[in-house]
């Protein structure tokens, strides 16, 4: 078990907790930035969590649920108020609405996570700071001690699982409910690099083509939110030609933006497509995660093996655009 001390300070309204790992210092960094592993770890063991946001950045956010071992749904949030990796973060830590939105009929508090080398691996400090005494009794009354130190218990088997997580493994999708799915791949690159190549149309016209055999006519990019985007593709051979439309929501270079998307020609409701770029070890952690209308749209989706064809994307992304740039 990692928990080394738990400190809890009344006089500065705060509770530490220290733990101490085997794993190298940008090892522990990652499995927090993350939201495939620190979804393994976060929640108790009987209240796993599952993060649908994870903008960890400087005025990020995000959002995870833990499920109860009889179906009970607790939601809680993040805003990333200070990141240094791989060296510490801060954020305001508070319960949330389903939608992600603060539950201000809750207790909320800031903290801190401090992580440092030390001679047998690394170590994490994390600082909680109340805002009073009543607040820190109530969440030490909810079993937040106990928790934490349960949901600690299960990040070495993360820590340990380097091969899951490894960089050279591919495109992959996780269907995270009925109407989001997340995809995630780490690209070989920076996060500025990785950013402007999905936002300059003469860079995105080098890559961004699916299978062989396809060229990217029309790139049409929106630079602020509200403003409208298109790309179409054509077949070399066929001359056959679809495209997808839509509007930029949000943009935070290089680290984050939201827009919907939706087939030109086509009826129905748009897809939200959240985009986020995380440094980690070997480039940058691409995450998408793709909210549909309803199951059976994203089934229809899914079925189409829409990730094939973004792994050769992304694989001529690194060796085509991304190598040249070194």
């Amino acid at each position: 078990m990692p928990v080394t001390s738990v400190e809890k300070d009344l006089n500065t309204l705060s509770m530490t907790i220290v733990a101490d790992f085997a794993s190298p210092l940008q090892r522990l960094w990652d499995a927090y930035a993350d939201p495939r592993q620190i979804s393994k770890f976060w929640g108790p063991v009987e209240w796993p969590a599952t993060f649908v946001r994870h903008d960890m950045a400087t005025g990020g956010r995000s959002h995870y649920y833990m499920t109860g071992p009889n179906g009970e749904r607790s939601d809680g949030y993040w805003e990333f108020t200070a990141v240094n990796a791989p060296h510490s973060f801060e954020v305001n830590d508070g319960f949330a609405n389903e939608d992600g939105t603060p539950n201000d009929m809750m207790p909320s508090m800031k903290m801190k996570f401090e992580f440092e080398e030390t001679a047998n691996g690394s170590r994490m400090t994390n600082t909680a700071t109340f805002g009073s005494v009543e607040q820190l009794q109530q969440l030490i009354e909810m079993g937040m001690e106990e928790g934490t130190r349960s949901a600690m218990s299960q990040i070495d088997a993360v820590l340990e699982d380097l091969a899951t997580f490894a960089a050279g493994k591919g495109t992959e999708l996780q269907i995270l409910s009925d109407t989001q799915v997340r995809i995630t791949r780490v690209i070989r690159g920076t996060a500025p690099q990785v950013w402007d190549a999905h936002n300059e149309p003469e860079l995105m016209k080098r890559w961004l083509l699916g299978p062989d055999g396809w060229t990217m006519p029309v790139c049409e990019v929106a630079q602020e939110p509200g403003e409208q985007y298109r790309q179409e593709w054509e077949n070399t051979k066929t001359k056959e030609r679809f495209g997808f439309e839509g509007e930029l929501l949000e943009s935070a270079a290089p680290y984050r933006s939201v827009t919907t998307e939706k087939m030109i020609g086509m009826e129905g409701p748009s897809t939200q497509n959240e985009l986020t770029f995380t440094p980690v070890d070997g480039g940058t952690l691409l995450t998408l995660v793709i909210t549909y209308p309803d199951v059976a749209t994203r089934d229809m989706v899914l079925a189409t093996g829409m990730t094939d064809g973004m792994e050769t994307s992304y694989l001529r992304l690194e060796n085509e655009v991304l190598a040249s740039a070194e």
